[in-house]
């Protein structure tokens, strides 16, 4: 194939030409949709040639009428292909129609204007607003839209788009319009529409000023009793963002609607989000503790996106983490402030660790704000998100809270209504907390995870606790030699009683050196330094803690990530011991000290006793994954690491039964359709230690699974006992399978669980039972959430079946990443990611990996999406 252009930051110019409105006709036909855009444009006053030409962004799809200035064109007036709409001169001020015919039954891209069963919808970003019209795709072409939607009132009984509707009525032929105008300007990314046969429970809000907003949120008619929690949620949104950042909703309709083929979480269009409906639908039954915490962040989310994002974008898509990072930020708080601060950064730091740093290491390495892209569909990434949302919580730490919400009010104030960069916020925020943040936007800048060393003396005649650290962050493809960064460090000291004694002042150090040295007098001898508390960077951490020190800690430590985190440092130790084991075929054992910490921390009274701790309790527990502990070695060994977790596992639930099994009675006593914090803590921890004596696979533990799973009286217990019996033997698992299949195959859904449970098994037929599935008939290749659910699953989480040393896990993948790439780049390219890490691994399975890269990326019709990722990974 053609090797495809590269975009680079360093070339952005402003636009052209500039649209100040869109006024979007829609007429809905069976097999096609006809679009008329009229759009009043004038050249950019900047631009000093007159002569220049209107050059458009344009997908694949027939231009029916041109109409410029009032003159209709003819085709050779203007030129179109499928990716440039042209026409050659233009007075300075004119208006444009155009007339498109689109085929959306026919768009697998799940791009632009397409179908999802029944229901008509648009995604727009990054560049799907070409796919519908000619246009300057772009984010800092800002307009005001409106839009009138016409189709058959049977079948597109509903029909939505962005801000107010103004108008609606009846037309001949059982056909019906409406009219909707949206107030604010706002870039074509954010244009959405939606028709379909639906239908909606609504609500009000009622803001601070005052004013009522209605509230609607959308879906099938038969999954319309699921949706209560999401209205919770947004009302939940709605208030918080108001308390926390003083943010009112400025229109006087707020929609959502269940989508579900979508390639994403969720879309924020103004006033009309569309979500994938895995973020919108839920009950106790159905859905699991997780699906009801997921769908509060993610409405919460798309809901702050009205603020940022919306009412400030982008001035071009390498700004994308100044909307993305800090509406992470914001929802990441929102979801502190309402549930578990310490669980839900705990859960926010294991995504970071277990998926960004990876790719910090991998051959898509970049920086929070990239400076080129093939395909800007590649960079939606971890780093642009998860490592965003990390630099905005940083700041937040350096300014305090006070001093952080006068810089986003000065954000608002200085740049409403406007297109910006990162660099604007961040001047922001010097300003208004009076910082010097030069140093600070490396971050955005240089690529990589820092590493960051801490050492420590004492000198006992003084009193006095010296700390070092070393910051270093290693060479990439994107920079030789890397600066030393603004680094916090969130700080603790605790005594030998487990007391916290740190000093008022030094609670939060701040690094901008190589090396730095903080001395703290009059510190009692066995003091123990606290690091990095609440992850206060994103950044890898080595110490000189001793195994018992590490142990004391994570019993101790008054920050509940910092006693987290410990108890992990731990696990990972020992499983490297096993490992060194296994590759030196030594017999295996478990360290007295691990054992010891453990038994301490499952028998605490204090966690115990209070249920908001539990979940805590359950987090402190958990082993690190397969694929987290991966990255604590240059080379990974499969097996190795597979054996090594399963046999501390094993041993610790053998060693620990009793314990567990009386904590399994002890949280088996909430009622089982709360989702109160209380309840889903009981679950999580019950669930947990239920995967502990699973895993022994002894007659007695496996009746005890059996009886929770065929008891379970909600879908977070069902699904964990699923998944435990999953593990267990052939036999056992398929009974599971096909009594779940029977008891759910009417809901979409759980039947993604039924199939992700499947893929993650670790029993050796797993990779048949997942070829086998790919022809069920309940599972399609078209459907993003049916291929995360059993593609991706298989590649990204089941390392001991898709790292088979034959290879075939590897061609399988390849394979589905061929075919779908015929069907969807973005999923395609998602999947592809897969053999980012493939030099990790040793020389055979480094040879066949490297193969069938070779294989993916000799296809000549092979998207722009999927080049990107597989060239840069074979570079």
């Amino acid at each position: 194939m053609k090797t495809p252009n590269k975009i680079y930051l360093k070339d952005y110019t402003p636009p052209v030409f500039v649209v100040d409105q869109v006024d979007l006709t829609f007429e809905i036909e069976k097999n096609q949709t006809k679009i008329t855009s009229k759009l009043k444009i004038r050249k950019n006053q900047t631009d000093s040639d007159k002569n220049i030409s209107l050059v458009f962004d344009k997908g694949d799809f027939k231009i029916a009428s041109v109409i410029a200035g009032g003159m209709v064109l003819l085709p050779q007036e203007y030129e179109a292909d499928d990716e440039l709409f042209k026409i050659a001169k233009t007075p300075d001020v004119f208006e444009l129609e155009i007339t498109s015919i689109l085929r959306p039954h026919e768009n697998t891209s799940l791009e632009g204007l397409y179908k999802s069963g029944d229901i008509l919808c648009t995604q727009c970003e990054a560049q799907g607003f070409r796919k519908i019209t000619p246009f300057p795709d772009r984010p800092d072409v800002m307009a005001i839209y409106s839009c009138t939607i016409i189709a058959d009132k049977t079948q597109y009984p509903v029909l939505l788009s962005n801000g107010n509707l103004v108008k609606s009525g009846d037309l001949d032929n059982n056909r019906h319009f409406v009219r909707w105008e949206d107030p604010f300007k706002k870039p074509s990314y954010l244009f959405a529409l939606v028709a379909g046969d639906l239908d909606h429970i609504e609500d009000q809000f009622k803001t601070r000023s005052g004013k009522i907003v209605d509230l609607r949120i959308y879906s099938e008619k038969e999954n319309i009793d699921k949706c209560d929690h999401a209205m919770k949620s947004l009302k939940q949104a709605m208030e918080w963002d108001e308390k926390r950042f003083g943010l009112e909703y400025d229109l006087d309709l707020y929609q959502i609607v269940a989508i579900s083929d979508f390639n994403a979480g969720a879309m924020e269009n103004k006033g009309l989000n569309v979500f994938n409906s895995k973020y919108v639908l839920a009950n106790p039954a159905t859905a699991t503790d997780g699906d009801f915490m997921s769908i509060q962040g993610v409405i919460g989310h798309e809901y702050f996106h009205n603020w940022t994002g919306n009412r400030v974008t982008l001035k071009n898509w390498f700004q994308l983490s100044l909307k993305e990072g800090l509406t992470v930020f914001r929802d990441q708080e929102f979801s502190s402030d309402l549930n578990s601060r310490g669980v839900k950064r705990i859960s926010d730091v294991r995504n970071l660790r277990g998926s960004q740093f990876p790719e910090d290491t991998g051959p898509m390495t970049h920086p929070v704000m990239p400076d080129s892209y093939i395909k800007m569909d590649n960079f939606y990434t971890m780093t642009v998100y998860e490592k965003g949302a990390e630099l905005v919580r940083m700041i937040h730490q350096l300014a305090g809270e006070k001093k952080f919400r006068k810089g986003i009010d000065l954000y608002f104030k200085k740049f409403d209504g406007m297109a910006v960069t990162i660099e604007d916020f961040v001047a922001v925020m010097q300003e208004a907390a009076g910082l010097d943040l030069e140093q600070f936007k490396l971050w955005y800048f240089q690529s990589g995870t820092p590493i960051v060393t801490m050492s420590r003396s004492y000198n006992p005649d003084l009193r006095q606790l010296v700390i070092i650290f070393e910051q270093s962050t290693l060479p990439d493809r994107n920079q030789d030699i890397k600066k030393p960064l603004h680094i916090p460090v969130n700080f603790g000291i605790i005594d030998a009683d487990g007391k916290d004694i740190t000093p008022i002042d030094n609670k939060l150090l701040e690094l901008r050196s190589d090396k730095e040295t903080f001395i703290f007098d009059n510190i009692p001898e066995s003091c123990l330094p606290s690091i990095f508390r609440q992850f206060s960077a994103p950044v890898k951490v080595k110490t000189d803690l001793t195994d018992g020190e590490l142990a004391f800690l994570m019993a101790n430590d008054t920050d509940e990530f910092s006693r987290w985190d410990a108890g992990q440092t731990l696990f990972i130790k020992e499983i490297k011991q096993i490992i060194n084991g296994i590759q030196a075929g030594d017999e295996l054992s478990i360290s007295p000290n691990l054992i010891n910490a453990f038994k301490k921390a499952l028998t605490n009274q204090t966690l115990l006793d209070q249920n908001g701790d539990r979940a805590f309790l359950a987090k402190a527990l958990s082993l690190p994954l397969e694929t987290e502990i991966k990255d604590h070695f240059d080379l990974v060994d499969v097996n190795a690491i597979h054996k090594a977790r399963k046999f501390l596992k094993q041993g610790l639930a053998g060693q620990l039964k009793h314990q567990f099994l009386d904590l399994i009675d002890l949280c088996s006593k909430s009622y089982p359709l709360s989702i109160s914090h209380g309840a889903m803590a009981d679950r999580s921890l019950k669930n947990l230690c239920l995967s502990y004596i699973g895993c022994l696979k002894e007659k007695d533990t496996t009746a005890l699974i059996l009886d929770y799973y065929e008891s379970a009286q909600n879908m977070t217990d069902e699904l964990a006992a699923f998944k435990i019996l999953s593990q267990i033997e052939l036999d056992t698992k398929q009974s599971a399978v096909e009594k779940f299949y029977l008891k759910w195959k009417h809901d979409k859904l759980v039947l993604d669980k039924w199939f992700a449970v499947q893929a993650g098994s670790t029993l050796s037929n797993t990779l048949e039972s997942v070829k086998s599935l790919t022809t069920h008939p309940d599972f399609s290749m078209k459907n993003p959430n049916k291929v995360r659910s059993l593609i991706y699953i298989f590649a990204m989480q089941n390392p001991i079946n898709f790292h088979q040393k034959d290879g075939s896990g590897y061609r399988f993948i390849a394979d589905q990443i061929i075919s779908l790439d015929e069907i969807n780049h973005q999923i395609a390219a998602r999947l592809s990611s897969c053999f980012n890490l493939w030099k990790k691994y040793d020389d055979q399975r480094k040879s066949l990996m490297q193969k069938e890269l070779e294989r993916i990326l000799s296809i000549q019709t092979l998207s722009k999406n999927v080049y990107e990722i597989i060239s840069r990974a074979l570079e």
